[in-house]
């Protein structure tokens, strides 16, 4: 790979190779563990397993780095680049043998000026026959059934009755409710494909507005830059750019701002 964060793109690939060997695995076994953790949401036992295959491939090849995984914890902050893993985006459907559901590998570096920018992203939902990434400025792609990358980009559409929006659920939005119920409202088809998936059809084109009340960061790096080399945007549900605000917001870029506008709580 000629890109100058090419080396790192081929890591995060055998990263999610890793982590998908693991988890088609157990998807759908009779005899996977599940827990709930402190927050009472619900872990089985592939997503220790894949994130910790992936922490054990990062310390072999690049020890140096820092990592942040949402089973294990944060380590290393203090280098100038660092590790995003989410072994499994969709912990529900995986144990309930819905196949939407994927791991999610970034990697986040600082800048001098204090900025964090996601510089890698892979997106593998091998339930779906499915792999999606990016790196900075080398474009977004998706692998379909191990088929060649093929170069994916944003939809043109520019008015919100004629766009197609996917979202998670109605729960989480508090004051904005009303607003994102009447957003859906005037769009032209609405969706609950949910989760990680969502933000991959935007990239792709075949929907034009994505939006989650309530995300981590693992929930979001690798989405920013594929959303973002597709010519999407990406931001938390205020407009700020990045993947640290809380929640998440992909669209096409040409109906961003009316989104953001439209789903500011009438207080604000």
């Amino acid at each position: 790979m000629s890109t100058p964060y090419g080396d790192d793109l081929a890591l995060a690939h055998r990263l999610a190779d890793a982590a998908d060997a693991i988890t088609l695995a157990r998807y759908q076994a009779l005899d996977l563990t599940i827990t709930n953790k402190p927050d009472n949401t619900p872990v089985t036992d592939a997503d220790k397993s894949a994130e910790s295959a992936i922490r054990a491939l990062l310390h072999e090849h690049c020890p140096g780095d820092g990592i942040v995984g949402e089973e294990f914890g944060t380590q290393g902050l203090e280098s100038d680049r660092y590790w995003v893993i989410d072994p499994i985006d969709g912990t529900k459907n995986f144990m309930r043998g819905v196949p939407t559901w994927a791991t999610l590998i970034a990697l986040v570096q600082k800048q001098s000026d204090g900025s964090e920018v996601v510089t890698t992203g892979v997106v593998s939902a091998p339930a779906l026959f499915r792999r999606w990434y990016a790196s900075t400025g080398a474009g977004a792609f998706v692998i379909v059934n191990g088929d060649k990358p093929k170069r994916i980009s944003v939809s043109q559409v520019a008015k919100i009755e004629d766009a197609s929006i996917s979202y998670s659920d109605l729960i989480g939005w508090g004051n904005r409710l009303e607003n994102f119920q009447h957003l859906l409202q005037s769009a032209w088809r609405t969706r609950a494909h949910g989760d990680f998936w969502s933000h991959m059809l935007v990239a792709e084109g075949a929907v034009d507005i994505a939006a989650e009340p309530s995300l981590a960061l693992w929930d979001m790096a690798a989405l920013d830059i594929i959303v973002g080399e597709a010519g999407g945007r990406f931001t938390n549900l205020d407009g700020k750019n990045g993947s640290h605000g809380g929640n998440g917001l992909s669209t096409n870029s040409a109906l961003h701002d009316y989104v953001v506008q439209s789903l500011r709580p009438k207080n604000a």
